[in-house]
């Protein structure tokens, strides 16, 4: 038996993409949403396999909420290096599956091993 918990937050932040002809090359800024899948196969006596409380304050603390990405990060920022970062960064506190990142309502990259 198992069960995929899934938790969804907001940010908001600007990037650019590096080594692409197009208007994305230039600043522009996404409410992103990450959302990230846990697959677990066991819950507590109270019938819960993580808190989603717990899960939502490290989202909060870890996401970069109003700041320049690439300024953030040694690797050019699309939704694809995001969700592939934000994955490992959980994984070593959690028992993440998959993290999508959203740039709008319908486009995003998952990411999973």
């Amino acid at each position: 038996m198992s069960w995929d918990l899934i938790v969804k937050e907001k940010f908001a932040s600007a990037h650019f993409l590096e080594n692409y002809e197009g208007k994305c090359e230039r600043m522009h800024g996404h409410t992103f949403q990450i959302e990230v899948t846990f697959n677990v196969n066991d819950l507590d006596k109270a019938g819960i396999a993580i808190d989603f409380t717990l899960i939502k304050a490290y989202l909060k603390e870890i996401l970069p909420d109003h700041q320049v990405l690439n300024d953030l990060y040694d690797f050019s920022p699309s939704a694809e290096n995001l969700s592939r970062y934000f994955y490992y960064k959980i994984k070593d506190k959690y028992p993440v599956s998959s993290v999508m990142i959203w740039e709008s309502e319908n486009a995003g990259a998952r990411y999973s091993e």
